[in-house]
């Protein structure tokens, strides 16, 4: 049986890692940069354990794409590299767009002050 997975905020932070893509499109090309990394990350939540969840965005600006992932360690990084299709979708997007990710571990998670006294 699969689980059903729900997406959502602790009041403590989880040991997470996330990875944050900022893909800074060519002119006129942020909805084609959009759709290559919605490809990869569709791609990797479909075949790998590791990912838990990502959220894409879109600049107001249409300059950029943000991905932010969250991931089950550093080492999936690693993995999903390795992957030769994924990484053929990944380089896809130096067509579109030049881009950069880092990876990060949730130290702190900060809620607005009126949420705790409700």
């Amino acid at each position: 049986m699969q689980e059903t997975l729900v997406a959502g905020f602790r009041g403590n932070p989880e040991p997470t890692v996330f990875i944050v893509n900022v893909i800074h499109a060519h002119e006129g090309k942020q909805e084609e940069a959009f759709g290559l990394i919605q490809d990869v990350v569709h791609y990797v939540a479909e075949r790998k354990e590791g990912f838990l969840w990502s959220n894409l965005s879109k600049s107001t600006d249409g300059k950029t794409v943000v991905n932010i992932e969250a991931i089950a360690g550093e080492g999936n990084v690693e993995e999903f590299f390795s992957d030769p299709v994924f990484l053929e979708k990944f380089r896809a997007l130096d067509t579109v767009s030049t881009s950069e990710f880092h990876t990060y571990r949730v130290d702190d998670l900060v809620l607005p002050r009126r949420a705790a006294s409700a």
